[in-house]
């Protein structure tokens, strides 16, 4: 039968469960399980820390040689494909059985592949009894080039969770205008410039802004970088997202944290805020509600712990 939707792959530390879970269900309103996600949302998998691929369904049947007879009745004639066998949890189909499949799916295709620069990649799967033929979209790795930024600090916050912050305050929709509000280093930043989000960065501190700035040219990205306490910015923002001072090498109180927080609920209807206290009567006092909230615990011997507030008005 024709398919419809999207198998989701997903991949994380157990440290980062929790996190995974809570962007899961910010951009799909509902979790992963096993570590895949079917859902009717499509979004890019770059903009993920934790999405490994796509899968866009076309096909999907309970018999196998069924679904190569469907794939045939296709009458693909895409020159320059490629086939993946997508592998999922449950699936305990041997590699020299999966390599089998590939070719009777590749033989389905009456085109000339191209194994190393493919203009599409095919794939099938086969999860809980059913047997799916779509096409897939990987995510890139080259992101991790931001662990080699020019500036940093030692507890600034790491890629993976200023990626996941991005994806989720925007639920993948990268028509969004963001704010990286204390934005510091520019983690958040470079994030949402590599997933092709339009975000804007400011922080107080005129070191950090140069830090940031710096760190934006040494990628070739744009983006615009104010150096300026929240409370005097006045443009809009579809979201927002708050990384508080730490109170560690950065100094802060509960009147800067009220600050921040209630100066940018000016700015945007939607904010997710990441700090190491407990926020929750600062962020109901600015006029949003909690929708949603998780605990990231530091990986190691570490007891240093973020609390991620999804908030909306």
């Amino acid at each position: 039968m024709s398919g419809q939707g999207y198998i989701y792959s997903f991949k994380y530390d157990y440290h980062h469960t929790s996190l995974c879970k809570l962007e899961s269900r910010q951009i799909f309103q509902k979790e992963e399980e096993d570590k895949v996600l079917f859902s009717d949302v499509k979004i890019d998998p770059a903009i993920s820390p934790f999405i490994l691929s796509r899968f866009d369904v076309i096909l999907s049947t309970e018999n196998y040689e069924d679904l190569i007879q469907d794939i045939k009745a296709l009458n693909l004639t895409d020159h320059g494909f490629k086939v993946d066998y997508l592998k999922l949890t449950g699936d305990n189909t041997r590699f020299a059985e999966r390599k089998l499949k590939l070719k009777d799916v590749g033989y389905s295709i009456f085109a000339e592949p191209n194994f190393f620069t493919p203009s599409i990649t095919y794939s099938i799967c086969t999860y809980k009894g059913i047997w799916y033929f779509g096409t897939l979209e990987k995510r890139q790795t080259d992101w991790v080039k931001h662990n080699d930024k020019p500036y940093s600090f030692s507890n600034s916050i790491c890629m993976i969770i200023g990626k996941s912050l991005v994806s989720m305050v925007s639920k993948g929709d990268k028509s969004q205008k963001l704010l990286d509000v204390c934005c510091g280093v520019g983690t958040i930043m470079l994030e949402a410039c590599y997933s092709g989000f339009n975000i804007e960065g400011c922080d107080i501190n005129p070191k950090r802004w140069n830090h940031t700035t710096l760190n934006l040219e040494h990628y070739n990205y744009k983006a615009k970088v104010h150096c300026s306490d929240v409370k005097d910015m006045t443009d809009r923002y579809d979201s927002a997202i708050i990384d508080l001072p730490y109170n560690l090498y950065s100094y802060s109180t509960d009147f800067i944290t009220k600050n921040i927080i209630e100066s940018t609920a000016k700015l945007s209807d939607r904010v997710v805020i990441v700090s190491t206290t407990n926020v929750r009567e600062i962020i109901s006092n600015a006029g949003l509600s909690i929708i949603d909230h998780c605990t990231v615990e530091k990986k190691g011997k570490s007891t240093f712990a973020r609390n991620i507030w999804v908030c909306e008005k």
